[in-house]
């Protein structure tokens, strides 16, 4: 999922995909430690998507944060 994308979706679209990374990536640990991974490529991959998510969350709530300051003052 390239950035701009990540960006346009909402906020629970967002912790779904979040969460569907996350179980990816431990479903890809656990295949690698059974030595049935295929495609060790892919762990790499999930662990950027889990991070780009988490990322992207930290920004809208950062803004978030910034907006209600901006309120109270």
């Amino acid at each position: 999922m390239a950035d701009a994308s990540i960006q346009d979706i909402t906020d629970s679209e967002l912790v779904a995909m979040l969460s569907t990374a996350k179980q990816e990536l431990f479903n890809l640990r656990f295949q690698l430690a059974t030595g049935q991974l295929e495609n060790s490529a892919r762990i790499g991959q999930v662990k950027k998507e889990v991070a780009r998510a988490n990322t992207e969350l930290r920004r809208r709530e950062i803004l978030a944060a910034e907006a209600m300051a901006g309120d109270a003052s």
